[in-house]
């Protein structure tokens, strides 16, 4: 599964680790993405979000 929040679209961002040195390598950030269990409507989904979707409001989560 790709490392892609389902709602927002966020997805990794890449760049660069720069040592002291300033040897340079190739490195990623990555989304905090949480597996959620989302009302859809009258049907329930699991979903992976990030946490800036759930904090605003963009989803509602599922009653157990």
């Amino acid at each position: 599964m790709a490392k892609m929040c389902e709602v927002c679209g966020k997805a990794p961002v890449f760049g660069n680790r720069v040592s002291h040195a300033h040897n340079v390598s190739s490195r990623r950030w990555m989304p905090n993405l949480q597996s959620v269990r989302v009302k859809l409507g009258t049907a329930v989904k699991r979903m992976q979000v990030c946490t800036r979707c759930i904090r605003s409001g963009k989803i509602q989560k599922a009653a157990r």
